[in-house]
């Protein structure tokens, strides 16, 4: 009796446990784990699916796994999310705050387009899913993939790229199927693969235009050759996708802009962003006054002191923040009047406002020999698809925001 009653505990102890994180399973042979290809389309709406722009993707969702939509971290920007997804780690813990911030303690300055300012592994915490799984005996590459150009913990992909706005999204897809045809013993076992066209095209043109239609069929083309080299080789029934976006777009409208210089004296305060997300810090005594004038309600604009912004956003403990973050309106901006001179072109598609906003919404499928087929789930959060990645790549995760539980109904059950 005392024997079963020990047997039942245990089997209590490992289901909750298994509600929290993967199981841990014994490292599998290089040829017992399917290939695993992250892909990501920079500012995709779920929505966008409903455009019939996209059939390869909608044929991906309609035969594995669609989420309903996945919600980004907050900001909803693209450095920030881009890692969430590859550490499990919300931005208040792995560092990367906005896609431009400085270091309060150094004075140096983070700027996602400059890969100087980035390059230092100090910026980056946590540690990527490709650092795990080559210290866990895997091969990896990377296809643009933020902060894989960088040698986080001393370690870079085994193969990788700075950076090339220029290179086409089926020149991407060729190159990452030169390195899927190295000799099985080389070949990577985990790959990023990143397009950018819809996320341009949205600030450019705004999400509703011809111009992110048409980068929706680009794109959407270069994933159909994809999948076309994946069968080619023989691979596609043995490749895991993943196919997720950082964020949405938002339509903005100049009747939403909020000025900072009408609100507080420019010369008062240090502003480290404008945008949809403003860090400000007053200066030396000037501190109540500037509380004063931001902290109080504005029409198109939100301001708190950093550790006091909604418990949801997960965010304001990080030291890198500045004491007041503001964020805008869905559909607004923040600036100043000396930035925003006439003549000059405003962006017409916006992120990086609050991520329970429907316009912020993310993309996720997923398509594979460990998904299910056919299914679709509620929303998530994307902290959840590192410990899923995690869990395809048989591999231990690092300690992370995630929660393996979320995504597990999405797998088959011998594989979960």
């Amino acid at each position: 009796m005392r024997r079963l009653s020990l047997l039942i505990v245990f089997l209590l102890v490992l289901a909750t446990g298994c509600a929290q994180q993967p199981v841990a399973r014994a490292p599998a042979a290089a040829s017992e784990r399917p290939m695993v290809i992250l892909v990501s389309i920079d500012g995709f709406r779920p929505d966008f699916l409903k455009r019939q722009r996209t059939p390869t993707l909608k044929a991906l969702a309609d035969e594995g796994v669609r989420a309903e939509a996945m919600k980004p971290a907050f900001p909803s920007l693209t450095f920030p999310n881009h890692y969430t997804l590859v550490t499990g780690l919300y931005p208040d813990h792995h560092g990367i705050i906005n896609n431009r911030f400085k270091d309060p303690a150094s004075g140096d300055a983070f700027i996602y387009k400059d890969r100087y300012t980035t390059a230092d592994p100090n910026w980056w915490g946590g540690e990527p899913i490709w650092v795990t799984a080559q210290k866990q005996g895997l091969r990896t590459a990377t296809m643009f993939w933020p902060g894989s150009d960088v040698a986080i913990a001393g370690v870079r992909p085994d193969h990788w790229l700075y950076f090339d706005g220029a290179m086409s999204p089926n020149e991407r897809v060729d190159h990452l199927l030169r390195w899927i045809d190295l000799p099985p013993a080389r070949r990577p076992q985990f790959l990023t693969l990143y397009f950018d066209d819809v996320d341009h095209a949205g600030h450019g043109f705004g999400p509703d235009s011809k111009q992110v239609n048409e980068a929706l069929g680009s794109v959407d083309a270069a994933i159909a050759r994809l999948v076309a080299g994946l069968r080619e080789r023989g691979l596609y029934e043995h490749t895991d996708l993943v196919i997720v976006s950082d964020h949405g777009s938002a339509a903005t409208k100049p009747e939403l802009r909020t000025y900072l210089d009408d609100i507080v004296p420019l010369d008062e305060v240090k502003v480290d962003n404008y945008g949809v997300v403003s860090t400000i810090t007053p200066k030396p005594g000037k501190e109540a006054a500037v509380e004063a004038a931001l902290l109080k309600p504005h029409p198109h604009m939100s301001c708190w002191r950093k550790g006091e912004l909604p418990a949801r956003f997960h965010y304001g403990s990080n030291p890198r923040l500045p004491p007041i973050v503001c964020v805008a309106a869905v559909g607004g901006m923040i600036g100043n009047h000396d930035y925003d001179k006439p003549g000059r072109r405003p962006t017409l598609g916006e992120h990086g406002y609050d991520n329970d906003a429907p316009q912020m919404q993310a993309l996720f499928i997923a398509s594979g020999p460990d998904f299910r087929r056919k299914l679709v789930v509620p929303e998530f959060d994307n902290v959840d698809v590192y410990p899923l990645l995690a869990h395809l790549l048989r591999i231990e995760p690092r300690p992370n925001d995630g929660n393996f539980a979320t995504v597990a109904p999405m797998l088959r059950k011998d594989v979960r």
